[in-house]
């Protein structure tokens, strides 16, 4: 069923609506990855960590909301179900219990690296089919590399 109908072609609203529920679900996984742990990160740099984490969870959040939007803009229904984000997440399982602060930052790099890797992906797949969600995805893509560099530093 077609609630709003796509100016896209059906081949480019296809590819289109891929990219843009793939990087939902990695938003959305990134943003419980960082909550989890926020809630378990321990050592000597906590606080510093702590707060750092909250800031990948704004923005995740944020761009989850961005991109959830777009694909309903376009005609395509989001699925954000836990399900759907378990089933098709591109990053690791966040570690259990509690997480020294070297290791969450670790933790963080490698799920950051994970979602950019896909992003820029998106990047490249939506450049003729789609120009604003290419932008969209760009956007994404820069406040994450952020994230990526600050965590990196953190463990320098």
């Amino acid at each position: 069923m077609y609630v709003v109908k796509s100016p896209l072609s059906d081949a480019d609203l296809k590819t289109v609506a891929e990219a843009l529920q793939g990087a939902l679900v990695d938003l959305v996984d990134l943003a419980l990855i960082a909550k989890q742990i926020h809630w378990n990160v321990v050592g000597p740099r906590f606080r510093t960590v702590h707060l750092q984490l909250d800031e990948v969870v704004d923005t995740a959040r944020t761009h989850s909301d961005t991109v959830a939007e777009r694909a309903s803009a376009l005609g395509v229904s989001p699925d954000g179900r836990a399900a759907t984000v378990a089933a098709d997440s591109g990053i690791a399982t966040a570690p259990g219990g509690w997480v020294k602060d070297s290791d969450a930052v670790g933790a963080l790099v490698d799920a950051l690296g994970a979602v950019i890797t896909r992003m820029r992906g998106r990047v490249m797949a939506t450049a003729e089919p789609d120009p604003v969600s290419q932008d969209i995805f760009i956007g994404i893509t820069a406040d994450l590399e952020k994230h990526h560099w600050m965590f990196q530093a953190e463990n320098a």
